[in-house]
């Protein structure tokens, strides 16, 4: 059997920066520190971390009185960022900063007296966020059917912005209704959709067009994840959404000579490695990597867990 491995996958810089900073405030500030919600969408992940001393809660009165905390990476309403500082709770914030651009997308456009529209998913820990983050009216909308149902006169001035976890791909169409229905329209440049969210379903795409069936790892309530698995749908393949090896259902394997895998943006990838794992207890497996997009892209840590420069003392 060959395993062919889609390239990118897995990890985003969001996602890496999000866990340094849960591990680096457990080194600085020792255990327990305390996490709003899950740091990212993964069960592995979280279940780690837990392990070194980190505390997931959601809400904030869960949380002691001086207690370090950490926001998560799909970003907080600014009335739970208000709250923490009422209660002076000391605050790190692992917000994606693409997340955090969206925000501030949404604040200009409503500044400059347009109404927004939000594209994203209806109960996600981001939408709910940004929605949180903005002091006025957001309309959410998923589907062209609720872009339809917009209550909204033709001639009012609209902006959009999406949810990071929704690619160019995902978005076009309904993009494509708010046009055709508002005359006086305004949106971020597509360029401005996450990166990681657009490369990995464009990798998975690829993936799909030389393989019999499509293994996506990640957790089932990880939105980018599923998409993943999704796409594999439409382009007719078998595709799973997988946890880890112990997942992997060898009737799924029946017929099969090549084997799709790709990961999450909050899937690590040990356990894809755990996958192929799992596969080779059921086959000879030759595992080759897909060509594709090599991301070099990272984000800066806040300043109270960045390592000191180490200066060279003066030659003398």
């Amino acid at each position: 059997m060959r395993v062919l491995l889609a390239q990118p996958r897995g990890f985003c810089a969001g996602v890496v920066r999000a866990i340094e900073i849960v591990e680096r405030s457990l080194q600085k500030f020792g255990a327990p520190v305390y996490v709003r919600h899950e740091i990212v969408h993964n069960r592995h992940v979280v279940e780690t971390l837990k392990s070194k001393g980190a505390v997931f809660v959601e809400d904030l009165a869960e949380i002691p009185d001086g207690a370090v905390t950490i926001f998560s990476a799909h970003g907080v309403a600014q009335s739970v960022i208000d709250d923490a500082a009422a209660r002076g709770l000391p605050v790190l914030d692992a917000t994606c900063p693409l997340v955090s651009k969206v925000h501030g997308q949404g604040k200009r456009y409503v500044a400059r007296g347009r109404h927004l529209v939000l594209i994203g998913h209806a109960g996600h820990p981001e939408v709910e966020g940004t929605i949180g983050q903005i002091e006025a009216p957001v309309h959410l909308v998923s589907s062209i059917e609720d872009v339809a149902l917009l209550d909204l006169p033709l001639d009012a001035p609209v902006a959009y912005v999406t949810q990071t976890t929704l690619s160019v791909d995902d978005t076009r169409s309904i993009i494509a209704a708010l046009q055709a229905r508002f005359a006086d329209l305004e949106g971020p440049d597509v360029s401005d959709i996450c990166y990681a969210t657009q490369h990995r379903q464009s990798a998975v795409r690829d993936l799909c067009g030389v393989v019999d069936l499509l293994l996506v790892v990640g957790s089932r309530n990880s939105s980018n994840s599923n998409r993943l698995r999704e796409i594999g749908v439409e382009m007719g393949l078998p595709s799973y959404l997988i946890a880890d090896g112990s997942a992997l259902d060898p009737a799924w394997l029946q017929g099969v000579e090549t084997v799709g895998l790709t990961a999450g943006a909050s899937a690590p990838e040990e356990l894809v490695l755990d996958v192929i794992a799992a596969l080779r207890r059921h086959a000879d497996v030759e595992v080759a990597p897909m060509a594709g997009i090599q991301e070099k892209t990272s984000f800066r840590l806040p300043p109270e867990l960045q390592t000191p420069a180490v200066v060279a003392p003066p030659v003398s």
